[in-house]
């Protein structure tokens, strides 16, 4: 019997355990494109689901506000009855049925579509927010994966000099040489090592995004210098004031206020509550030959509440117009931050592009070839240790700086999109020729 168990529960931890392997490969994520990083966020981000259980909830509201006020029954029923010449009153049975006045369930119904249409329009903004987030990420990712890759190339190279170093110090070379050679390796290393806790730190930040439990480092994305272009702002200015989600969702709270303002506007008005009475006759004791003796007498009854208290619904339509004001003041102020948005970046992507021109087509190529005479001139003896150093951190620098210009140069791209509600997978809308 032991040993039945015991061979139970090893089963039982193997199963686990490859369960728990396949679970780990299932989790694994290997893209490296940005339309695998969207599609990721998109379906997994837990914040973006919440902002969609929002909306889900703000649309079954819309049902509950348009609807009629539950019907009331009442029965009274009578411990001493009433006697009345056609018998004794036993039970009395009141249904009745409260009905707004004209207009206040349709501006209820109005109020709930356009608090819900605003929602609608927040989450199609957090759907963008978080893109935004993942593309600038992704892309700051993949410099850092650049500056890894020329920090290790520049680091490579200097260590190759070493030894050749070293054999010029032992025939009499000067000692200097080799000492200042060392302390540019060091330095090498210790950026190297910088940059490697850097993508430590990104990795983990694009994981909270992507909605993924590995703690391990993801591949670095693929992606190269973007196309340099020149956008028409105008046009741009136009596109976010017609479809920034944002811009849309104010748009909405603006409508739900005008319908609000309207729904405090009928509160003057009575609402109208119709009723059907029954009441129940015993047999007659008293007269049982009267006319209509045991037969139990019903009527409508109609009755409106009285809206006297005048201060309470001046100040609901105050509330509502002050609301409306403020949400349209609220729009104005969005928009104007959104097109400074779309001038700032328009002016960085100019700059990023303007370096980009300058890096990638004059000063790489000569800093390239700078580095290469360096290099042989060293080997044959021709120059010293110091002008190789110079011009191998010449030209990582530059080469560092080039995809900076090419990561800010996308980065502000996905800003200006985003801005725009433009697709992020597709091209900027380029200036008119007209």
């Amino acid at each position: 019997m032991g040993s039945f168990r015991f061979i139970s529960c090893l089963r039982l931890g193997i199963c686990l355990f490859i369960a728990h392997l396949s679970l780990g490969q299932e989790k694994a994520f290997t893209a490296t494109t940005l339309e695998a990083y969207l599609q990721q966020a998109q379906k997994a981000n837990p914040s973006l689901k919440a902002f969609e259980a929002h909306y889900d909830a703000a649309t079954q509201r819309i049902p509950q506000v348009s609807a009629l006020p539950d019907p009331t029954f009442q029965i009274t029923h009578f411990v001493e009855s009433i006697q009345t010449r056609t018998g004794p009153q036993e039970n009395a049975f009141v249904l009745s049925q409260r009905i707004p006045w004209f207009g206040k369930l349709g501006s209820r119904e109005a109020a709930a579509s356009a608090e819900a249409e605003a929602l609608w329009f927040a989450y199609q903004n957090r759907q963008l927010t978080l893109a935004r987030a993942v593309s600038l990420m992704y892309y700051e990712y993949g410099y850092t994966g650049h500056a890894i890759n020329l920090t290790r190339e520049n680091l490579a190279l200097l260590e190759k000099l070493e030894p050749i170093t070293e054999e010029k110090v032992k025939v009499g070379g000067d000692l200097n040489t080799l000492l200042r050679l060392k302390v540019e390796i060091g330095k090498i290393a210790d950026q190297l090592q910088s940059l490697e806790q850097k993508r430590v730190a990104q990795s983990a930040q694009l994981n909270e995004l992507l909605a993924l439990s590995t703690d391990s480092s993801l591949p670095w994305p693929t992606w190269q210098a973007p196309p340099i272009e020149e956008l028409d702002a105008r046009s741009l200015a136009i596109a976010i004031e017609a479809n920034n989600p944002e811009l849309e969702m104010l748009q909405r709270k603006i409508a739900s206020a005008e319908a609000r303002k309207e729904i405090a506007r009928l509160e003057n008005y009575p609402d109208i509550t119709l009723g059907l009475n029954y009441i129940q006759v015993g047999d007659p004791v008293v007269n049982p030959t009267t006319p209509d003796a045991g037969q139990d007498p019903w009527g409508f009854t109609v009755a409106v509440n009285i809206p006297i208290w005048f201060n309470k619904y001046d100040a609901g339509r105050a509330e509502a117009l002050a609301s409306k004001r403020a949400t349209e003041n609220e729009y104005q102020s969005r928009l104007n931050q959104l097109k400074s948005d779309l001038s700032a970046s328009l002016a960085r992507l100019n700059d990023a592009n303007r370096r980009l021109k300058l890096y990638g087509e004059e000063l790489l190529q000569l800093a390239e070839q700078a580095a290469e005479i360096t290099r042989s001139s060293y080997e044959s003896g021709r120059t010293g240790i110091l002008e190789v150093i110079d011009s191998e951190r010449s030209l990582l620098e530059l080469q560092t700086l080039y995809w900076r210009a090419a990561a800010d140069a996308w980065q502000q791209r996905i800003v200006i999109q985003t801005l725009a509600n433009q697709p992020l997978l597709g091209t900027l809308n380029p200036v008119s020729e007209e």
